[in-house]
């Protein structure tokens, strides 16, 4: 005999697996946007270069044979800017190589992201006031291009923009980082990168960088000193920045 309140009770089960399905969704969005949203304390200062395959730590043993397989390394923030290419907000595919010749920051953003938001009126700014410099500003949004569009005209953005709605993950990731935004890269004219910032940046902060650029630009300062001047002015600052 059929039950009759087997469809109430099929109809139960699927509203259930809907619900469960809902709470799952809900999760993952949870977590990527915590991933996205929460930056690493400070600066990121230039990690050292890998050493040259089979090269060996000095006092250590050359006939030891490994136990076991060693772990890969960390993605490294290489030592020039990446020649990536990826559209603007035209759909016209644009390689960071264009802005070769001149100083460069690189801000990794997105709509949704309320520090990122915050940094835009300074990159304005920075652009303007460093224009003697040759100073270009370049976003890379990790978000649909329909958002940019909108959010750029919203509030005048006027640096040229990249979106890497399909791409920007690929676009992180060549430049050593994970996905964690908002983060800037200062480069030189030479395209070699002088430092990375990560979370929102400041005003002094950005002046500090652009400084150091400055002098490395005109052969008044070594790249590695500038690096080191940086990261110390950085941790400074950063004091004046951290919630009370």
């Amino acid at each position: 005999m059929t039950d009759p309140h087997l469809p109430k009770r099929q109809a139960r089960r699927s509203g259930l697996l809907a619900a469960a399905l809902v709470l799952l969704a809900s999760a993952a969005v949870g977590f990527v946007s915590y991933r996205l949203l929460v930056p690493p304390a400070a600066v990121v200062a230039i990690r050292q270069a890998a050493p040259p395959p089979g090269a060996v730590p000095a006092g250590e043993n050359t006939d030891a044979q490994p136990s076991e397989p060693a772990a890969a390394a960390p993605p490294k923030v290489p030592d020039r800017v990446p020649e990536l290419q990826l559209p603007a907000v035209d759909g016209k595919v644009h390689s960071l190589a264009d802005w070769k010749g001149r100083p460069l920051v690189v801000n990794f953003w997105a709509t949704w992201c309320e520090p990122c938001r915050r940094e835009i009126p300074l990159l304005k700014a920075l652009r303007r006031e460093h224009a003697r410099d040759s100073l270009e500003i370049v976003g890379i949004a990790v978000d649909s291009r329909e958002s940019v569009q909108k959010y750029a005209a919203e509030h005048g953005i006027d640096y040229p923009l990249l979106v890497g709605d399909e791409g920007g993950l690929e676009a992180v990731n060549a430049f050593g980082m994970e996905t964690v935004l908002p983060f800037s890269v200062f480069a030189d004219r030479h395209g070699r990168i002088v430092t990375l910032k990560v979370g929102e940046l400041h005003q002094d902060e950005a002046e500090l960088i652009l400084d150091r650029v400055r002098a490395v630009d005109a052969g008044t300062l070594p790249l590695a000193t500038a690096r080191v001047q940086i990261t110390e002015g950085i941790r400074r600052l950063r004091t004046a920045h951290a919630p009370e």
